[in-house]
Parts: structure tokens; sequence; C-alpha cells
């Protein structure tokens, strides 16, 4: 950082000192990438495996733009292949002996 504001103050900058600056931020750029990728890629692994679908689904949306949405629609609109959770509905407790009139 202290090369590029040195390279700020100058009026006609020096070719060595963009090539060096620009050697340290292509590293950068890489990473950033990867982060970009895990924070894409991560949640709709989870999500494909949780609806049923194969979780490779998700790399789908290493597609700009046209994966994300195929992936959208596949999730929307097909049926999901996983079964509903059977919900325990509350019975009333039961009394011992039929009630007294």
């Amino acid at each position: 950082m202290h090369a590029l504001a040195l390279l700020l103050l100058q009026d006609q900058p020096n070719a060595a000192q963009i090539q060096h600056i620009v050697m340290a931020i292509v590293p950068l750029i890489g990473i950033f990438i990867l982060i970009g990728v895990a924070i894409i890629i991560i949640p709709t692994w989870f999500i494909c495996k949780k609806a049923g679908f194969s979780p490779w689904l998700s790399f789908l949306c290493l597609i700009p733009t046209v994966g994300m949405l195929v992936l959208l629609y596949v999730l929307a609109f097909a049926d999901w292949k996983v079964a509903p959770v059977q919900q325990i509905a509350y019975a009333p407790p039961m009394p011992p002996y039929p009630p007294q009139r």
C-alpha cells in the first residue's frame, strides 16, 4: 500500500513500480475469486442435498447467469425426492376409566 501511495503522489509513474504493484495484486484476485465461489457453492450444495438432488448440481452456479437460473428452475419446479416429515399430532390424555355420570 505504501508503494501505491508513492505512485499516486508522483507525476510520472515508473513502469517498474506499476509492475510490482500489479504482481502483488494478482494473487489477491485469485484468493477473492475462490472465496466468492465458496460463498455460492457451499449453500447450494446443501440445498441440493436436502432437496434430494445430486449436490454436484451446485456447480452449475459457476456458469455465469445461465447456470444459476437453471439451478433455480430445477429446484423450483421439480418434484423434490425427500419425504415430508410426519407431524405428531397432540392427543389429549385418555382418562384411566370411563367418566362417571
